[in-house]
């Protein structure tokens, strides 16, 4: 039985799961320990039998395609459920995630309960192709999530977590986007517990970015609901009407510069 599983939501990534279970198997310490899932919201891109074809060369990997359920937290949450490791690392397909990196996160797993990939480390740095839009979205993002958690990267969809505690975790939501910051928040894993593995975030090379505005009003609903589970709604209504005052005071302010 498979120690370490990686798991990986796709959707139209076809292309991309042959030369990211090669370099996954490549990187790996011990590849006969290791699986390799990946869980499909019903391409029907050929990635079944993609699949099924690096399993016959002798791949510890698996796919797992659903009919009915969408979206990315609930095809996570999903494959962690279904995987048989002991510690799960969580990836995307377009190899915007390193696979030699996931050996990393596997040592770090043996001594802490979570472990969080992350794009802003002295040691790292972006791809410099990276649209400056994006750069923008994720700084925002990453504010927007600061009083939640200390960690660098708040956002990284690259991380790697105990199965202990997914099962832990209360009312994890399965529709929201950012399924790392809703376990980091709800499985309540003390700093302590908490490693960071540096990677180098690249660019898609084949199929299409998701992000989408729909996923950005996804999150702001996410981040909404975290707020209130972490510090309560009467902290949370507290905060938004002090600022609500400070803008209407700055406003004032400025009126009064004008005239």
């Amino acid at each position: 039985m498979a120690a370490f599983s990686v798991i990986v939501p796709a959707y139209h990534e076809q292309a991309n799961i042959r030369p990211l279970t090669t370099r996954l198997f490549a990187a790996v310490d011990e590849p006969k320990d290791t699986e390799l899932i990946f869980v499909d919201d019903n391409s029907r891109d050929g990635s079944v039998e993609e699949v099924e074809q690096l399993k016959a060369e002798g791949y510890n990997v698996d796919i797992i395609v659903r009919t009915k359920d969408r979206g990315l937290s609930s095809a996570v949450l999903r494959g962690f459920t279904d995987a048989h490791g002991k510690y799960l690392v969580c990836m995307d397909a377009d190899l915007q995630h390193p696979p030699e990196r996931v050996p990393a996160f596997f040592h770090a797993l043996k001594s802490s309960a979570f472990v969080l990939g992350t794009r802003y480390s002295p040691e790292v740095s972006m791809d410099k192709d990276w649209p400056l839009i994006r750069r923008v979205i994720s700084a925002g993002a990453r504010m927007l999530a600061r009083p939640l958690t200390t960690v660098s990267d708040p956002m990284s969809g690259f991380f790697g977590i105990q199965k202990d505690y997914v099962i832990k975790a209360k009312n994890v939501n399965s529709q929201g986007f950012k399924i790392a910051l809703d376990l980091l928040i709800k499985a309540e894993i003390p700093s302590s517990m908490i490693a960071e593995v540096p990677f180098s975030f690249g660019l898609r090379t084949v199929g299409e970015s998701k992000l989408t505005g729909k996923v950005m009003v996804y999150y702001l609903d996410q981040l909404k609901e975290l707020y209130v589970y972490k510090f309560g709604v009467v902290t949370c209504v507290l905060v938004l009407l002090v600022l609500a005052a400070l803008a209407v005071l700055a406003l004032w302010y400025l009126a009064s510069l004008v005239l």
